[in-house]
């Protein structure tokens, strides 16, 4: 007998996007590298949990959720959620923010527990073992239920595939079946009411009636014919931009190499797996405070680097091209040029400015208080033109960014 083929969504989504990338990923076992929406994603879905916590009978306050929030992100490395900088990883971090207060100043006052969160479903049902995390299920009565499920990327509007999917797995899941059975025991069978996608950044709730008998049975056919060819071994890369373009195979893939990918051919999975999140699911020992100062100060010690290091290239190509303004997708950058003087024979300078009693101005004539004192209006312009006459000139170009609207 023919073992069932382990399928969900994600799967049906990565094979109809590339055959190819499907048996990178789920037949060589070769992990993507960290994604900084999913681990956005990830993080928010857990809010979402802990608020709705059917065990917990009292809602938690906003207060208390950014807590937990901030504890969950935390948890992790820039690195590891796939973020590029701690500066991109903090932007994330407030728009989470942002996301919870706002989801609390429109459905505070309404709260309800639900029957379910995150409940994950295993069916088994022709020829596969369908996994599912619904993410959270509303009991409407009479054995009628609504399937709610989160959205954090930035597309708002979708199409409904995965809501049937779902639809499917809640009226022959023997689990779910139980669980409405424990709220109402003379339900018989379920019936999905309504299906809904929840858009967390716009709080955009996008409804959808229940998929007649004509909708699911051709869904289901689609579904099973990729099954079909995932057991008949076809995979086939179908190349394009949208497809290539932010692809982690690309070392590896027969479109860009021109010869099958062998597993022993490499170390690739390796340098993968190496950046990937460990798939157990299991969290690490929580660091103590010194070790996650320690951290925080290597991070942040990292990423003035990598800044120092972008800002000298930005203003070294602006220059080249003759730019003191150039624009970003969301930033504009300027270059600021400022002078400096530089006092090389400091005795002369203590000398002279004693002798025109401004040396009481300076509390220490360094090089940053002498040079003030040329701006100092105060100052006579004879005065200016004698300290300048000590020192010698240099300009220097900085880089400003400001976020564009």
């Amino acid at each position: 007998m023919a073992k069932n083929l382990s399928f969900s969504y994600s799967k049906l989504g990565m094979y109809k996007e590339c055959p190819q990338k499907y048996k990178f990923r789920y037949v060589h076992m070769l992990p993507e590298k960290p994604k900084y929406y999913f681990a956005f994603g990830s993080a928010l879905h857990s809010v979402m949990e802990y608020i709705y916590d059917v065990k917990n009978p009292v809602f938690p306050s906003l207060e208390q959720a950014l807590d937990f929030f901030t504890k969950d992100w935390n948890s992790t490395s820039y690195e590891k959620k796939g973020y590029a900088s701690l500066l991109k990883e903090k932007e994330g971090y407030e728009e989470g923010r942002r996301i919870i207060t706002s989801y609390y100043q429109k459905h505070q006052a309404t709260f309800a527990h639900p029957l379910s969160v995150e409940m994950k479903s295993t069916l088994e049902t022709d020829g596969l073992n369908l996994i599912s995390i619904l993410d959270r299920i509303d009991y409407l009565g009479d054995g009628k239920v609504m399937i709610l499920d989160y959205k954090t990327g930035k597309t708002v509007e979708r199409a409904p595939d995965q809501l049937f999917m779902y639809q499917k797995v809640a009226e022959m899941s023997p689990a779910i079946k139980s669980l409405v059975q424990q709220t109402d025991p003379s339900v018989k069978e379920i019936k999905v009411e309504k299906l809904c996608f929840y858009h967390l950044p716009t709080l955009k709730e996008m409804y959808f009636e229940r998929a007649d008998d004509k909708q699911i049975f051709e869904f289901w056919q689609g579904v099973l014919a990729v099954a079909d060819d995932i057991r008949a071994g076809k995979f086939a890369p179908t190349p394009g931009e949208s497809q290539c373009r932010w692809c982690d195979y690309h070392d590896i893939c027969p479109v860009f190499t021109g010869k099958d990918y062998s597993p022993s051919a490499g170390a690739y999975g390796a340098r993968l797996a190496s950046s990937a999140p460990d798939s157990s699911n299991q969290k690490s020992a929580p660091k103590t405070e010194q070790e996650d100062l320690s951290d925080k100060i290597d991070r942040c010690g990292a990423a003035l680097a990598e800044y120092e290091r972008l800002k000298k290239e930005i203003v070294s190509l602006m220059q080249k091209q003759g730019f003191t303004r150039h624009f970003g997708v969301n930033y504009l950058a300027e270059l600021k040029a400022t002078s400096h003087m530089h006092f090389a024979d400091k005795q002369k300078v203590v000398e002279l400015l004693r002798s025109l009693k401004l040396l009481q101005k300076t509390l220490v004539p360094t090089q940053s208080t002498v040079e003030a004192l040329l701006q100092d209006e105060a100052v006579s312009p004879e005065d200016k033109a004698k300290i300048a006459a000590l020192g010698s000139q240099t300009q220097q170009t900085d880089l400003e960014l400001k976020k564009t609207e």
